[in-house]
C-alpha cells in the first residue's frame, strides 16, 4: 500500500526557491549536527538527510525564517537517526578548531588552544545543555527561534540556557585547572 500524505515532488521553480532560501543555511545545519552528534562523519549524514527532508517538505515552508525551520529539521533528523540506531554513538575523540592566521604565531596558538578547550568543554556537556548553547551562542538565534526549534516555552529555554552556561563554566574551570 502507498504512504499516507506523501509530499509532492518539487518542480523547477520550487527547486530554485529552495536553493535560494535554504542552501545559505547548509553550514549552520552541519554545524548544529556536528554539535549534536559529536562526530564529523555522522554530522554530514544528519545534515544531508535533513536537507533532503527539507526539500521533500519545502512545500510546507510558509516563508517563516529559514534557518530556525531547517535547524528544527536537523534536530528531528538526529533524533530519528539516533532512535533507529537505538542510542549507538561514536564519541568525539578530540574537538576540532581552526586557528586564526595572525601576525603573532604565539597569540594564534594560544587562541586556538582556548577554542579547543571551549569546544571540548562544550562537547562534554549533556545534549540538552549543548544544543541550547550552540543555538544561542554559536548560531546566535533568538530565544523565540530556539523555543521553536526545540518545541519548548521561552521560559524553559531561558532557564536551560542559564543552567547550561553554569555547567560550561564549571567544565571550563575544571579543564583550565588541570593545566
Amino acid at each position: 500500500m502507498g504512504r499516507m500524505s506523501e509530499a509532492p515532488k518539487p518542480d523547477g521553480k520550487a527547486l530554485e526557491r529552495f536553493r535560494i532560501v535554504m542552501l545559505p543555511h547548509l553550514d549552520a545545519a552541519y554545524g548544529f549536527a556536528r554539535w549534536l552528534t559529536r562526530d564529523p562523519v555522522e554530522a554530514q549524514d544528519v545534515a544531508q538527510e535533513a536537507m533532503l527532508r527539507a526539500l521533500r517538505y519545502f512545500h510546507a515552508f510558509r516563508g517563516e525564517e529559514a534557518r530556525p525551520w531547517l535547524l528544527r529539521i536537523v534536530r528531528n533528523t538526529w533524533s530519528d537517526m539516533r532512535l533507529a540506531r537505538r542510542g549507538e554513538r561514536v564519541p568525539l575523540d578530540e574537538a576540532e578548531s581552526v586557528v586564526d592566521a595572525g601576525p603573532d604565531p604565539e597569540q594564534s596558538a594560544l587562541a586556538g588552544d582556548r577554542r579547543r578547550q571551549i569546544a571540548a568543554a562544550l562537547a562534554a556537556l549533556p545534549e540538552e545543555s549543548r544544543e541550547v548553547l550552540v543555538l544561542r551562542e554559536i548560531e546566535e538565534l533568538s530565544y523565540k527561534h530556539i523555543a521553536a526549534i526545540l518545541d519548548l516555552p521561552i521560559g524553559t529555554i531561558m532557564s536551560r540556557l542559564s543552567r547550561a552556561r553554569e555547567k560550561l563554566a564549571v567544565e571550563l574551570g575544571g579543564r583550565l585547572g588541570k593545566e
